[in-house]
């Protein structure tokens, strides 16, 4: 049977059961540990993109996102919870689903954190070229060394984004010879990013004028399926600065009273990111203005795309928000701080590159569980007997990295991550239905509440989100899902520990591997 092998929960839960956890983490500590999570690349990088789909009314795709996080953060806490080990939605299918399955949602986050670690590598790259090179400097990047080429949606005369290229491999590098954040650092960078944008919201609320949110929705609030345009579309893209949550549920297990304690510190970090967020939008809309430039029928172009980047290439464009690298500092320069603005562009350089060390961990660790099962061949994931980490698969997904981040823009990248992202966060939420009905009495530190709601919200917001992505990154997640169908027909069924009988699940090896910090987005 195409979906029988079902890993036993039994065998997965084995060793996380010999690994006891000490529950000493509250409400508030939860909360503050999701706010960390969440606020970073999405709101530095893809405010601009957001504003281009949406105008004013990304104050509004900010909302529809956070309620769509906020459902599916629940039910990320309770398969979290009673599954508590590596592999995060791959391993969970796995256990309800079965392999099949599993290896759609492990091919997925593939996707996802190898796209979102460009996307970051490609926001990163506006800040250093804007703020360290160009206004600290005095050096400005010819075209052809800071944009991908202008068919790509890069600008005229670009050839490589040199800059994210080169952050991309050195973040690489630091992962293949075992630098790792510690948690003091990681909290400082916490703390950089959430002074900078509280700093932006000071300064730019008080100047705000009303007028620039006049028209609110120029391009509507349903753009239509496949245009990413209106302020659904821009929610999908903009989905991406919330990503991070997760990180939260699987602290399910180390939490007082997960059952009081998980949905406050998820649902409060939501809430709390998401009224950040619109300030934040509105300040910057609300000082310089953040209507889109509009193409033939009065519909914007496409981010991204090369239509706009020659429109934000003419002379009448050029301090439009929708057309900076570097928004938020872009804003507060064209206001008359360029001083802070050049600081949060500072912040943003710090803090951004232990994000992309973060989802490129991320992306290794899921190829060492789907190695470790099996599923793609075990040199890929060979640990390195010096550096204690997985170098040949770190080097081969840091080189396609670096690959995206050289020619795409990060509108492009963000959107198609998302596709990957929608896919995973989807099938946590069949997963945990699934589960209830096949194994109802097993102890969850955390139930959903109306999971009957809940669970079908879930499922049916990630469909609504994907379906009103731009087309051509709808298209990627089926095309990519086809390749892998065939290297799992090809390749992984026939060599799959389970489908051989083998079901035992070692952990000591990821121990060598793991950095001590969150995902952080």
């Amino acid at each position: 049977m195409l979906l029988g092998r079902v890993k036993p929960l039994e065998a997965i839960l084995e060793t996380a059961e010999k690994k006891s956890l000490h529950r000493s983490l509250g409400p508030i500590q939860l909360m503050l540990f999701g706010i960390g999570c969440i606020i970073g690349t999405g709101i530095f990088v893809l405010t601009a993109a957001g504003a281009q789909k949406a105008g004013p009314g990304l104050m509004l795709a900010f909302a529809i996102a956070g309620v769509i996080c906020v459902v599916a953060a629940l039910c990320y806490a309770e398969i979290a919870a009673a599954v508590p080990v590596s592999g995060s939605a791959y391993t969970y299918t796995y256990a309800t689903m079965g392999e099949l399955l599993a290896w759609t949602v492990g091919w997925a986050l593939v996707l996802e954190y190898a796209i979102a670690a460009s996307a970051v590598s490609v926001g990163w790259s506006g800040y250093f070229a804007g703020s360290i090179l160009g206004e600290t400097l005095g050096i400005h990047l010819p075209p052809w060394l800071s944009a991908g080429p202008l068919a790509l949606g890069g600008v005229e005369g670009g050839l490589i984004n040199l800059p994210a290229a080169l952050i991309a491999l050195l973040v690489t590098w630091l992962l293949m010879i075992g630098t790792s954040e510690s948690a003091k650092v990681n909290a400082v960078l916490v703390a950089i990013k959430v002074t900078a944008l509280t700093i932006f919201i000071a300064l730019t609320l008080p100047q705000v004028d009303v007028e620039q949110f006049n028209p609110f929705l120029p391009a509507g609030v349903f753009g239509g399926f496949g245009t990413g345009v209106g302020a659904v579309g821009a929610a999908a893209t903009i989905f991406f600065a919330y990503v991070g949550f997760d990180a939260v549920s699987t602290a399910a297990e180390e939490t007082r009273d997960p059952q009081r304690n998980v949905p406050i510190g998820l649902v409060g970090s939501l809430l709390f990111c998401t009224v950040f967020y619109i300030l934040v939008a509105a300040g910057a809309i609300g000082t310089i203005g953040g209507q889109p430039i509009m193409g033939p029928g009065g519909i914007p172009f496409p981010a991204g795309s090369e239509e706009l980047a020659r429109q934000c290439a003419l002379p009448v464009h050029a301090g439009a928000l929708v057309c900076s690298d570097e928004a938020l500092a872009h804003v507060l320069r064209q206001i008359g701080y360029s001083g802070i603005g050049n600081a949060l562009g500072y912040a943003a350089f710090l803090a951004l590159p232990s994000v992309i060390l973060v989802l490129l961990f991320a992306q290794t660790r899921i190829f060492f569980v789907m190695s470790r099962d099996g599923l793609l061949p075990e040199r890929l994931s060979r640990v390195h007997p010096k550096w204690k980490t997985p170098h040949v698969v770190t080097a081969l997904t840091g080189a396609v990295v670096a690959l995206g981040a050289a020619f795409f823009p990060v509108g492009q990248l963000a959107d198609i991550a998302n596709a990957g992202t929608l896919y995973a966060f989807m099938m946590v939420a069949v997963a945990v239905m699934v589960l209830r009905r096949t194994d109802p009495a097993r102890k969850r530190a955390f139930r959903v509440p109306a999971l009957w709601l809940i669970g079908p919200a879930t499922i049916l917001g990630c469909l609504f989100l994907f379906f009103n992505l731009p087309r051509e990154a709808m298209i990627v997640l089926p095309v990519w899902s086809v390749i892998g169908l065939v290297i799992y027909f090809g390749y992984s069924r026939s060599r799959s520990h389970l489908g051989h009988g083998v079901v035992e699940v070692p952990e000591a090896e990821l121990d060598l591997i793991e950095p001590d910090t969150p995902a952080i987005h």
